[in-house]
């Protein structure tokens, strides 16, 4: 089984998770963080149903992901998510070391892996995340892009 083959595996489990941040009125992300081929955290964005602006996928799927193993380092651990992570998610996936990053669609807005900052490359971070941008990134766009459209329409109806 190829790492691809597992990529492909996860990012659609991840697929699933931002369609529960979508059916709640959510912008629908997923994360999944996986350890030892284990899902040992899920997180999908719940920043409304939370009242809380750090609810993002990746922080709730680290959350879980620490309780579970009860540390707050994830090492080993890979986090996949169906968007690229804004800077809040990046410095908590800093601080959990985890190994590897792999997302789907580039958020050229607020993401910070590659399309906005590329911080994970600054010289004098203290920890390196491997990262992996663009698997099933067509799905994911097309998952956000619809979600928008939805919601646009929606509001000039109401207007």
């Amino acid at each position: 089984m190829s790492q691809h083959y597992n990529d492909e595996l996860w990012m659609h489990h991840a697929l699933m998770l931002a369609g529960r941040a979508e059916a709640q009125g959510e912008v629908p992300v997923g994360a999944v963080l996986v350890l030892n081929n284990d899902i040992i955290g899920e997180g999908w964005n719940s920043v409304i149903s939370h009242h809380d602006p750090t609810a993002h996928a990746e922080i709730m799927a680290l959350r879980r992901g620490g309780a579970l193993i009860g540390n707050y380092r994830l090492l080993n651990a890979v986090m996949y998510v169906t968007l690229e992570p804004c800077l809040m998610c990046w410095g908590a996936m800093v601080h959990a070391r985890i190994v590897h990053l792999v997302f789907a669609a580039r958020e050229k807005k607020t993401g910070d892996t590659r399309s906005l900052f590329d911080v994970f490359s600054h010289l004098d971070m203290n920890h390196r995340i491997m990262i992996t941008g663009g698997v099933l990134a067509q799905v994911c766009s097309d998952q956000l892009r619809d979600f928008f459209r939805r919601r646009r329409d929606q509001k000039r109806q109401i207007a």
